[in-house]
């Protein structure tokens, strides 16, 4: 059969138990939302389920498209054939999944681990794409061909839907924020001393890769213009990593923003985002969780490419300095021969207008409400 003959073949068929495999990272886990909501339009009574690693299960724990989440523990199964409990864990793990009898597997990660344990489910059906990395593509009987390596990462995963019959139904990242989360955000941030009501900036100066880090002075002095000039009040995000970070970028600021850095799980931090004015962020989750929710943003570019990795519908929003080293990719500040130019050449100025301008934009450059995304769901 052809591959435009068998694709045609899949696009009729009815998949009643589908397995979703993308367990990191949490902005990756972001750009495959749009693939499990053309999945539960495609496919309304199936039982579908959602490998993911532990640590970024709460984003889609509880969401209404999704069956269950089937948690994979990195961490423990790395050390597979040199601690017994680690090997046996795993061989465990790959056991129950071959239980579920999936009829469908797809394949986002595009990694050998990935394409692996795609592989052992022992699903009739397959799916990743064809330039999967690691020898992945092994593993797979239906390679979806990628016809543009910079396509956005959310666009390319969105190919899936040509062979599986859901290329009609429009991308949605949705978070699905409930009115329960809502309000214990509202705790959150009144434990902070922040009035959710009023406009404020949500800035993350965090990032996993140091390359992609813009400098705590600027973030200070930014935040600092952001209140004495434009009254516009900060709340400092991270993890509980990001925790000294943050708390030395207030103190920098001399203006007091609230630090909630390592305060927040993820889903709090989801309904925090909802409600800012204005996300500042780095090329990181955060970035993607705003544009997912379709908030005023400013991205700090650095050594990716905004055009695969960017803010997806906000290409506008990205200040990236204009060099013929990026993107280049590296993660460590030793390896870059150009002083880090990527992140020195942004000025504090230029976060600052980004700022306004994005404000600008917006509905009456405010605060969205809750249920103005048109996003939320009812807690069930």
């Amino acid at each position: 059969m052809s591959e435009s003959a068998a694709n045609a073949a899949l696009c009729e068929r009815r998949f009643d138990r589908i397995l979703i495999i993308k367990p990191s990272s949490l902005g990756d886990v972001v750009h495959a939302l749009p693939v499990l909501h053309g999945l539960r339009e495609r496919f309304r009574d199936a039982t579908i389920s959602w490998l993911i690693a532990k640590p970024f299960a709460p984003l889609i724990d509880a969401h209404p498209d999704l069956d269950e989440t089937i948690l994979f523990d990195r961490a423990r199964y790395s050390r597979f054939g040199r601690s017994l409990a680690a090997t046996t864990g795993f061989i465990d793990f790959t056991r129950d999944l071959r239980r579920r009898d999936f009829e469908l597997v797809i394949d986002l990660q595009g990694l050998f681990r990935s394409g692996f344990l795609a592989m052992v489910t022992g699903a009739p059906v397959r799916i990743g794409f064809a330039p999967a990395r690691e020898f992945a593509w092994a593993f797979y009987n239906h390679r979806v061909r990628v016809p543009d390596a910079n396509m956005h990462a959310a666009d390319k995963n969105y190919l899936v839907s040509r062979v599986l019959g859901f290329e009609d139904v429009p991308m949605r990242f949705d978070l699905a924020v409930t009115v329960g989360e809502r309000a214990r955000a509202e705790e959150v941030a009144s434990t902070a001393g922040v009035n959710l009501a009023g406009r404020f900036v949500s800035v993350w100066p965090g990032a996993r890769w140091e390359t992609k880090r813009w400098s705590p002075a600027r973030f200070a002095e930014t935040i600092r213009i952001l209140a004495r000039t434009h009254g516009l009040p900060s709340i400092l995000m991270g993890d509980p990593g990001e925790g000294e970070l943050c708390a030395r970028i207030a103190a920098e600021s001399g203006v007091a923003p609230a630090v909630l850095a390592g305060s927040t799980g993820i889903r709090d931090a989801v309904a925090l985002t909802e409600r800012a004015a204005v996300v500042i962020a780095h090329d990181s989750a955060p970035m993607h969780i705003a544009a997912a929710l379709d908030r005023p943003l400013v991205a700090i570019g650095g050594p990716t490419n905004p055009v695969r990795t960017g803010p997806y519908g906000k290409r506008e929003a990205v200040i990236q300095a204009d060099l013929d080293c990026a993107p280049c990719y590296l993660k460590q500040l030793a390896r870059c021969p150009y002083d880090h130019r990527c992140m020195e050449d942004v000025t504090v100025n230029d976060v600052v207008r980004g700022v306004v301008a994005a404000l600008g934009n917006s509905t009456e450059g405010r605060s969205k409400t809750p249920g103005e995304t048109g996003l939320a769901r009812q807690e069930i």
